[in-house]
């Protein structure tokens, strides 16, 4: 199983640059950058709180857990 970051598709609905983010939130460019990309391996809850409120989403909105065949959200909602 993983973690999948749903930053990159959440900001793009918004039409948000990472710069965009990292004023609205006051987080350093290069975290919001890994996050972007999925590549990091942990976050604090503060960053998680403060990207959310920020964009005005649930952490679920944000973090997906999947398993090795990314069929997970089928398996949880059938």
């Amino acid at each position: 199983m993983a973690i999948k970051v749903h930053l990159s598709r959440l900001m793009g609905e918004r039409k948000l640059k990472i710069a965009d983010l990292a004023k609205m939130t006051g987080l350093h460019r290069n975290g919001l950058t890994d996050l972007y990309h999925e590549k990091t391996n942990g976050i604090k809850f503060e960053t998680l709180e403060k990207i959310c409120r920020a964009l005005e989403c649930d952490i679920c909105d944000l973090l997906e857990i999947v398993d090795g065949n990314n069929d997970n959200k089928e398996k949880s909602e059938g």
